[in-house]
């Protein structure tokens, strides 16, 4: 299992654009896939989970992921927090 610890670094944080985003990307992997905000832990293969957590910009999350792909998951999952979900700051 892999997790790494990230800052949601986009202005409106991890808002319906950014979720389905970071969904749609989550669910090219096989691996099993969770975020986590504080002690609330969701699937992060589901949309309403995701929006559930209500990250906004400066939230600390954690991407934890666990299978056959996790090392590529957990840079292209990465990668795409890092950036801002592509937007423009």
């Amino acid at each position: 299992m892999l997790q790494q610890d990230f800052t949601i670094i986009n202005k409106l944080g991890l808002h319906a654009r950014a979720a389905a985003l970071f969904v749609r990307t989550a669910m090219r992997f096989s691996s099993c896939i969770e975020l986590q905000k504080g002690q609330q832990r969701v699937d992060a293969k589901s949309i309403m989970n995701v929006m559930l957590l209500a990250a906004g910009k400066g939230t600390q999350i954690q991407l934890r992921i666990k299978g056959e792909d996790e090392i590529e998951a957990m840079c292209v999952l990465g990668e795409l927090i890092q950036s801002g979900f592509g937007e423009d700051e």
